[in-house]
């Protein structure tokens, strides 16, 4: 593994329940207090926050680490096109430094450092506005006064309360589950794990089937694409050798590392940090033998430099006809 980081440390001491973290129960007590109230003052009207005018539809979680909410929103932005609804997408964009505030996404020349990795890849892969913004609320605004759009999906921002929204889908990954089951810092959950009984869906990211109270969604591998030339290969034709170095700089990159396995790959596993920023020299160590296959939030940050041996491995979520069935009433009734 390499860049191993705090943010992994700490993963992986709340997914394994470390005993330890006991001792930070004190300082979980009161980020769980203020999380609650200030969850309450936004239902008590005690606080101000702004309702869109048309539906706005949160994909967010309770939990730090990756659950897959980038493949929930670009599936929900193709289910609702495919519907004929014009959409549009907000994020806060996590470590962009965009030219201002609010930014509207050029998929053509805006670059990951400025608007964010996981913002320009929904831009480019959707073909859809998207607005950076951490104030979701201002995103939305803007977004509906730069562009015809008639439904709204935000990229995470469940805890943002100023926003309204219309729905509300949470993401879980269903091996890790909220691990310790305790709020920030002597667990990994952003609110107390009762917040699940008040939003509209709950997702299961890796789950086999739906559950009582849960939706399952599968991530199946769809081709391996060229980070240079663009070059789609289909992963049975895949010539280029089994042994590869495997790039994963996401939150639970041994997800991406199985993937790769079960299809038949023998990677050397490169975890790093969520969000990494990359250059020629952080591939130095690399084999170069052997190919890359990265995962696509990598790809994007790597155009610049990439040899012709670098590849993604591109994927596609599914759900299930029952999740599709509610979650269209859901939004009709919402009108």
């Amino acid at each position: 593994m390499k860049g191993f980081s705090l943010e992994q440390f700490m993963l992986k001491a709340w997914y394994g329940c470390h005993g330890w973290l006991l001792l930070l129960r004190p300082l979980s007590f009161l980020y769980r207090t203020g999380a609650v109230r200030r969850r309450q003052r936004y239902l008590a009207g005690l606080a101000k926050h702004w309702h869109p005018p048309v539906p706005l539809i949160v994909v967010g979680n309770i939990t730090l680490g990756g659950t897959g909410k980038t493949p929930m929103v670009i599936w929900l932005v193709d289910h609702l096109r495919q519907q004929g609804r014009r959409v549009g997408v907000i994020s806060r964009g996590y470590g962009a430094s965009p030219p201002s505030l609010p930014w509207l996404i050029d998929p053509g020349s805006d670059v990951p450092e400025q608007v964010g990795d996981e913002p320009l890849l929904i831009a480019r892969r959707c073909s859809v506005p998207v607005v950076v913004d951490p104030v979701r609320s201002r995103a939305a605004r803007f977004l509906l006064d730069e562009q015809t759009v008639d439904v709204i999906v935000s990229d995470d921002g469940l805890q943002h309360y100023a926003m309204g929204r219309t729905l509300e889908l949470v993401m879980i990954d269903h091996r890790r589950g909220l691990g310790n089951a305790r709020c920030l810092p002597e667990g990994p959950l952003r609110e107390p794990v009762e917040r699940l009984a008040t939003v509209d869906f709950v997702i299961r990211n890796g789950a086999d089937a739906d559950g009582e109270n849960s939706y399952a969604m599968r991530l199946a591998p769809a081709a391996l694409i060229n980070v240079l030339s663009g070059e789609i290969c289909a992963v049975a034709n895949w010539v280029g050798g089994r042994e590869v170095n495997a790039v994963a700089g996401i939150g639970n990159p041994q997800r991406f590392f199985e993937t790769l396995e079960s299809l038949s790959f023998v990677p050397k596993k490169y975890a790093f940090p969520d969000h990494a920023r990359y250059n020629a020299a952080s591939f130095s160590g690399f084999d170069p033998a052997m190919p890359v296959i990265m995962t696509e939030k990598d790809a994007v940050k790597c155009c610049g430099f990439a040899e012709p041996n670098w590849w993604y491995l591109s994927v596609e979520a599914s759900m299930s006809e029952a999740f599709v069935q509610r979650f269209d009433a859901a939004l009709s009734a919402a009108k």
